[in-house]
């Protein structure tokens, strides 16, 4: 038994304090129901960048081009005007349009610099075996990325103004600047309600009416410094666009002039016009259910200004404050500036609305949340218990429900564009992977093993081809009336030559850069600085742009037997046995003779694809060269 005097010491981890209570969000909207359960999860700005980066690059890797059949973006644009120049910089060659031509210059090559980036790291610092350079490649999302319209989809902040907040208003204004001077300056009309909210809006400013002036112009010299900061992306901009065209150039201003001031015979509307509903119809394509949500967006934040105000703020603003209401109005309303001013535009792309796709999301959300709260109100009028709302299901279940239903047809819908129009992708993959090898086998420029090895690791990899000695074979691949779906040289191996032959188009075609050795000091190719030859801004054909189909040795065409289609210009080559043999055909569809709702989604039903045409998307191979190339051994 220890002595009365002993003293015991217990040792023990010091007690971490107690949380403090968090606080309730003072943001714009408010709950109603359920004020004290778990908050929603929401990701760091870490994770949720390294989750867009993986859907990006998955889209790269598994996606198709979009086809225009479906009211959706062409790969014209994108793979000629982008993917091209930025080929040329990296290889050497490539396509060349005419809005990269140094006499129009509409064309920044600062943006496609900044794109430059991986492929020269996969080039110089890692083995390209185990590198995924497919992400690259201009397929579907990755096509609809690389384009000067998508940087502003993360120009808008939705963050209050204040006068405290010097940061929110310089980062805002850098970011709306940098997708106007290196992307789109027409992008600049979705700052219009950010300007007005900086100068005319509160915020979280409580202003005194007799103080009401001295705020304003405070302000207005914060948003006028703010650009001035932002407005020196201006000089890199030119530095950059100087040097690859020889001549002191403003990328932006060309392009306005163009499309604003180019006159009657020149201008967008060469390229065609469509209806006042085509981005009405794109954007349902595009964001189904979503689409009509946001689109209700203003009149559901008028319908909860009247019958729930509480969800928009728990006071009422005082004379010196901002209206909630006002607050998320300024929000909602560069969707609608935006699609209201490119709707009356007779030229009309899908590309145009890239910079609205997150704000339309926004929109659709902020319905989605005001709706929930009206279900809510009837709710606690109907059975006068708040309790009974905030145990109820009800309310989550409708919000989830709609969300869920947006993924089954976002699903069926990729997955309707991946069965449908990949195969432009997958003649190319078989041209490199299959054909290209055989061809290199036969004429004795490589050895193939008769079997290809294989580990038991269960991680095999396919053996790695040297293709390059296929430039010793001068082969030229012929593009006709699919000119438009060429995926880019960056799907072409090196050393094959392609070229187009003629068809019913009768407009302006790419022409290739100017060759370029890549030892500039300063700008590595200088075939951007050469103004071509047979290059326009009216859309005219030109002379020369098309090579004798019988100087080609491989073909890529469409046929579609079911419904043929033929003329002078585009015979059909692919059941041209004599002269053409079918190397690989992939099934595409045939959009003028399927059935609108089956063509746009898919489902696992044999009666819903029997309402589906098919065609044949072939990669052609001229018999008569074959022969002589493939019995004389190298």
């Amino acid at each position: 038994m220890a002595a009365a005097n002993v003293q015991h010491i217990r040792l023990s981890k010091p007690e971490a304090p107690k949380k403090p209570p968090k606080l309730r969000h003072q943001g714009i909207l408010q709950d109603q129901l359920r004020r004290t359960a778990r908050a929603p999860w929401v990701p760091s700005l870490s994770l949720g960048f390294r989750i867009l980066l993986l859907l990006r690059f998955n889209a790269a890797m598994y996606s198709n081009i979009q086809d225009c059949d479906e009211g959706l973006v062409s790969p014209v644009v994108l793979v000629y005007n982008f993917w091209e120049p930025l080929h040329y910089l990296d290889k050497g060659f490539a396509f060349q349009t005419w809005e990269l031509s140094p006499q129009y210059a509409i064309r920044s090559w600062t943006y496609i610099i900044l794109h430059l980036l991986p492929s020269w790291i996969s080039s110089h610092s890692l083995s390209l075996s185990k590198v995924c350079i497919e992400c690259l490649r201009p397929t579907s999302e990755a096509l609809k990325q690389f384009h000067p319209a998508s940087m502003l989809e993360c120009g808008t902040r939705l963050q209050l103004p204040s006068l405290s907040n010097n940061r929110r208003t310089l980062l805002a204004t850098i970011a709306f600047a940098a997708g106007a001077i290196i992307g789109w300056p027409f992008s600049l009309l979705i700052a219009v309600p950010y300007v007005f909210e900086e100068l005319f809006v509160y915020g979280i400013d409580r202003v005194p009416p007799e103080l009401r002036t001295k705020w304003q112009f405070r302000r207005f010299r914060r948003l006028v410094t703010c650009g001035l900061i932002a407005s020196t992306l201006f000089i890199p901009v030119v530095l950059v666009d100087s040097m690859a065209y020889d001549k002191l150039v403003l990328t932006p201003w060309n392009i306005i002039k163009y499309n604003i001031f180019g006159g009657s015979e020149r201008g967008p509307d060469l390229y065609g016009s469509e209806p006042f509903s085509f981005y009405f119809l794109n954007l349902l394509l595009n964001f189904n259910v979503l689409l009509p949500l946001a689109l209700l967006s203003l009149p559901s934040l008028l319908i909860t200004h009247l019958v729930d105000r509480k969800r928009l703020g728990f006071s009422k603003p005082g004379i010196d404050q901002s209206s909630p209401t006002i607050l998320v109005a300024v929000r909602l309303l560069p969707m609608y500036l935006w699609i209201g001013v490119l709707s009356v535009q007779p030229h009309k792309e899908e590309r145009f609305m890239f910079p609205i796709y997150p704000l339309l999301c926004f929109n659709a959300a902020t319905t989605l949340y005001l709706m929930k709260g009206w279900l809510e109100a009837s709710f606690i009028s109907i059975t006068k218990s708040p309790y009974r709302a905030s145990k109820s299901l009800l309310f989550r279940t409708f919000t989830t429900s709609v969300i869920i239903l947006s993924i089954v047809v976002s699903i069926s819908r990729i997955l309707a564009l991946t069965r449908y129009y990949h195969a432009p992708l997958d003649v190319a993959s078989h041209f490199e992977a299959v054909e290209l090898p055989r061809l290199l086998n036969v004429t004795g420029l490589i050895s193939l093993p008769d079997t290809p090895q294989y580990t038991t690791s269960g991680h095999e990899e396919k053996p790695s081809i040297d293709l390059s000695p296929v430039k010793e074979l001068g082969l030229r691949v012929c593009l006709g009336k699919e000119w438009y779906r060429f995926p880019g040289h960056y799907l072409i191996p090196d050393g094959i030559d392609v070229q187009f032959i003629k068809s019913e188009f009768n407009g302006l075609l790419p022409r290739y850069f100017e060759s370029s050795s890549g030892q500039g000091r300063i700008w590595k190719r200088d075939g951007t600085r050469v103004v071509p030859s047979r290059l326009n801004d009216l859309n005219r054909e030109e002379e020369g742009q098309y090579v004798d189909v019988t100087t080609c040795d491989y073909l890529i065409d469409l046929d579609f037997p079911a419904h043929p289609r033929e003329s002078h210009y585009e015979p059909r080559y692919a059941v041209d046995s004599d002269n053409w043999d079918r190397v690989f055909c992939a099934p595409f569809l045939d959009a003028a003779h399927s059935s609108l709702l089956t063509r746009t989604l898919w489902l696992p039903m044999t009666l819903w694809s029997e309402k589906n045409s098919f065609g044949d998307y072939c990669l052609l191979r001229e018999r008569r060269k074959a022969l002589e190339r493939e019995h004389v051994k190298h």
